[in-house]
């Protein structure tokens, strides 16, 4: 007998040696009420189907569980897969990004997707998920994994396995159709509960349960230009023949890696450029733009962005003027606090709205007004003698996490303003099955920036990223539609720079810590990438704001 240690309900009892997990959960009598889809062994998450032999700590995750939605979603993947494949024997199938609250497939069939295309695929669904198929897993030696993708045509992960370095690797199984995750998948497709798939521009949108509410779908909201934004990028990546990791490596390992670093730097820096014409060119006189807003989520390089948009504009002849928001906080005392009682300094309340659009109507209106700072160490506004006052060619420049919220600044003219999203949308896919979650690169960015500027460990970071999760999806996910511009701050060679940066701060973290399994996660998704040294990153990088040798003073 070995001993099982339930997180879920502190309960210490024995199993058989080799008792699965989903045997475990069943004889511990335990009832999620979305669930188990997964479960942390040892605080490293597992499939159902994965058996003990020693005694565990274990832990039950159903889909509300960020780990737990994605086994969800990756089983629900396979499905569509196989019921594309049996459709359409010489299809193709890409899970390309996600947009507009489900998951953008672009479906080859070799003509247009019509809406009975996406009826047959959603009743084969079905068809499969009423059959309850169980999921195998398998592990042999690498080339032999690698042969059998040869087989089926699948040069995507051919190119990711042969470069992967692995002495063995695993697939999974579903009937005779065969596939490759890099997580675990549900026990059968039985365990599905609630999907769909509507047609959605050119491809397909496939629809996951609400976390929050596992019960119903997700809403599908508009994001024409979240999807032009990523659309516009795997272009690019289809040009240059890289679109998957395999193909990146297999890039660098032929020699091309500058190259890439080359050309990915020189795309960002024209589409600045563009930018900053718009800015110019849109009106004159009392219609010119005076005040560019600047948005976007944690660690997505807004700062190193409106420096590099304020050397454009100088090349145009315009005087940019930085503003931060966070020197109108109201005073601590004054802050909103959240549902647990604490200060809420993610709300768009914790600014002092009167003050600041006084202020910024009286700089528009050309008259000259002392600035605040805020004392953060006091929790107080001070003044420090800095006054300004708006010149002919200044422009103002506000980057913040509400810069787009229209409650921000209610009664600035639009023709005035111009309002930028920046975010990094990485559209690198791992394998055409498996994309790169653009939360993943951005929690990666902020545990080396943390570690590195702030004193932060891997742990404190990762267990503060949920909180910060979900102040974006508040504050400022629903308003990325209203900007003018949006800037994919992601470039196509970075997770592959980060990797020998964060790698050794995450195997800090202590396996007896609960976030130890997303550590664990993050280690094994960077090893799929191809170490790239950073001595051929320009001074102006975008990610030198994490890795440190910017040319620019933060």
């Amino acid at each position: 007998m070995l001993q099982i240690c339930c997180k879920n309900n502190n309960i210490l009892k024995g199993f058989p040696i080799g008792s699965s997990l989903l045997d475990i959960y069943n004889g511990l009598n335990l009832n999620l009420p979305f669930g188990p889809v997964s479960a942390k062994v040892n605080n490293k998450v597992e499939g159902l189907n994965f058996r003990v032999y020693n005694n565990k700590d274990v832990e039950f995750l159903d889909i509300t569980s960020s780990s737990g939605m994605r086994t969800y979603v990756r089983s629900l993947c396979f499905i569509l897969y196989k019921a594309v494949e049996d459709l359409y024997p010489s299809g193709e199938i890409i899970l390309e990004h996600p947009v507009s609250k489900g998951y953008y497939c672009n479906l080859k069939i070799g003509r247009e997707v019509g809406l009975d295309d996406v009826i047959r695929i959603k009743k084969r669904m079905h068809e499969i998920i009423k059959d309850n198929i169980s999921f195998h897993r398998f592990e042999r030696h690498t080339p032999e994994v690698i042969e059998l993708f040869k087989e089926k045509g699948m040069m995507d992960k051919v190119k990711l396995l042969e470069t992967s370095g692995n002495l063995y690797s695993f697939y999974y199984t579903l009937q005779d159709s065969v596939d490759y995750y890099y997580g675990s998948l549900l026990p059968s497709t039985g365990y599905i509960k609630l999907f769909d798939i509507v047609k959605y521009y050119d491809g397909l949108l496939l629809m996951v349960p609400n976390r929050n509410k596992p019960e119903i779908l997700e809403e599908v909201i508009k994001q024409e230009k979240m999807f032009e934004a990523f659309k516009e990028h795997r272009k690019w990546n289809q040009i240059i023949g890289v679109g998957t990791v395999g193909d990146f490596n297999f890039a660098c390992n032929k020699g091309f890696g500058t190259d890439l670093i080359n050309v990915s730097e020189a795309l960002q820096e024209k589409k600045i450029a563009h930018i900053a014409d718009q800015i110019v060119n849109r009106g004159d006189g009392d219609k010119r733009v005076k005040l560019i807003l600047i948005s976007g989520p944690s660690s997505s390089g807004k700062t190193t962005f409106s420096k590099r948009l304020s050397v454009q504009l100088m090349a145009s002849g315009l005087k940019p003027y930085p503003i931060s928001l966070d020197n109108y906080f109201v005073d601590r005392d004054l802050t909103p606090r959240d549902e647990n009682g604490d200060y809420d300094y993610e709300s768009l309340y914790s600014l002092d709205l009167k003050f600041f659009n006084e202020q910024l109507q009286a700089l528009l209106n050309g008259e000259e007004v002392e600035l605040p700072t805020f004392n953060f160490s006091l929790g107080k506004r001070e003044y420090k003698g800095e006054k300004l006052m708006v010149s002919e060619n200044m422009i103002l420049i506000l980057e913040g996490i509400h810069a787009l919220n229209p409650e921000l600044i209610p009664n600035i003219p639009k023709e005035n303003t111009f309002k930028i999203y920046v975010s990094a949308l990485t559209t690198i896919l791992l394998d055409n099955h498996n994309y790169i979650p653009t939360t993943d690169n951005r929690l990666l960015r902020r545990i080396l920036r943390d570690y590195k500027y702030r004193g932060y460990s891997a742990e404190e970071t990762i267990a503060r990223w949920p909180s910060v999760r979900k102040g974006e999806d508040k504050w400022i996910f629903p308003y990325q539609e209203n900007a003018d511009a949006m800037f994919n701050s992601a470039l196509i060679y970075e997770l592959a720079v980060l990797r020998d940066y964060v790698e050794p701060i995450l195997r800090q973290v202590p396996n007896n810590r609960p976030e130890y399994s997303e550590a664990y996660r993050l280690r094994k998704f960077l090893e799929y990438f191809v170490p790239v040294r950073d001595n051929e990153l320009p001074p102006t990088s975008l990610l030198r704001e994490f890795l440190g040798g910017s040319s620019f003073r933060y």
